[in-house]
């Protein structure tokens, strides 16, 4: 009989927290939505978040708010959102850091894997390497062969930032040996790429479209499979080097682990219809970025992309020895 009841008691006890989820699920969201960006205001990946929210907003009647929790290598909001309260009203907003992370560091805070819940990868955005205009080199062959006899000086943002990583990754393709030269931003990058105290750096095309258009920068080449009209004559790495130098700098909408199906759905749906927002493509299609496709937008698509990007990126990591500074 005791037996008995226990078991009465544990299926009562799942029903009401099954009802709790479906009422909850219901009413969301019945209050504001944070969405957590792991940078200062103004990146790409604020921005990003920035252009989502207020459409986000005007599909579900709830106020989205971006909050910039900066630190810790990304570290420290992605702790917070790992931590808070599996109900949908707190949001991740990150890009492929959070996949270099899991390798970068010896130790983290929380599981990425296991802590976080894809809702959908957002955008995804190449990479162009830039070079100072006093390069004698005029096409990208030229590049890679005076690169082969000369240890060029790269900018990046700092040990482990997806800039270091395609650097990294760039000079293990090509064979060459490179200098690192780490910087605070893309600002003081393009700056010193300006003024001739670097060679070269990895930027968003939305960084030097206009100093690639005005002359005062070179730019040899574009992380993606395709051209881009914003940079004409400039050659595809994959259609010269072959798809290990396809790099992709993406977004991800991440959730706390556990957060009902029902509020995951309502999240995803508002997401779907903001990236379908013919104001936020024609934005983004002016400076080179572009809306995953369909499959990717869903949460299964988004939790393999991101198992992938996290073998592979760890793989570079370990083939070059990076190490998260205060590991």
């Amino acid at each position: 009989m005791k037996k008995l009841s226990l078991v009465a008691a544990a299926a009562l006890m799942a029903a009401i927290t099954c009802a709790s989820s479906v009422v909850h699920a219901q009413s969301y969201p019945s209050r504001p939505v944070t969405i957590i960006v792991p940078y200062p205001a103004g990146g790409p990946t604020d921005q990003v978040a920035r252009q989502i929210a207020p459409k986000m907003a005007a599909k579900l009647g709830q106020n989205f708010v971006v909050e910039n929790v900066s630190g810790g290598g990304t570290n420290i909001a992605g702790q917070r959102v790992a931590r808070s309260a599996a109900d949908g009203y707190t949001l991740f907003v990150h890009n492929l850091q959070v996949s270099a992370n899991v390798s970068l560091y010896k130790s983290l805070p929380f599981d990425t894997e296991k802590d976080f819940l894809p809702i959908a990868m957002i955008n995804s955005n190449p990479l162009v390497l830039v070079g100072r205009k006093t390069l004698d080199a005029k096409t990208l062959p030229e590049l890679v062969a005076w690169m082969k006899t000369s240890k060029a000086r790269m900018g990046h943002p700092g040990v482990g930032s997806t800039g270091h990583l395609a650097t990294a990754l760039l000079a293990q393709a090509l064979g060459v040996e490179v200098t690192h030269v780490p910087y605070r931003g893309a600002a003081p990058m393009l700056q010193d790429t300006l003024g001739g105290h670097i060679d070269l750096f990895f930027a968003t095309p939305q960084q030097v479209v206009g100093q690639f258009a005005s002359g005062e920068v070179k730019v040899f080449g574009i992380t993606s499979k395709d051209t881009s009209p914003q940079f004409p004559g400039v050659p595809s790495f994959v259609a010269t080097y072959g798809p290990k130098l396809n790099i992709d700098f993406w977004q991800i909408m991440l959730a706390p682990a556990g957060v009902p199906k029902p509020v995951v759905d309502a999240i995803d749906g508002a997401l779907q219809e903001a990236l379908a927002d013919p104001d936020i493509l024609k934005a983004w299609a002016a400076s080179g970025m572009a809306p995953y496709p369909p499959e990717l937008r869903k949460p299964v698509g988004a939790a393999a992309y991101l198992k992938s990007e996290i073998e592979r990126w760890g793989q570079v990591v370990r083939d070059n020895k990076i190490e998260a500074p205060g590991n």
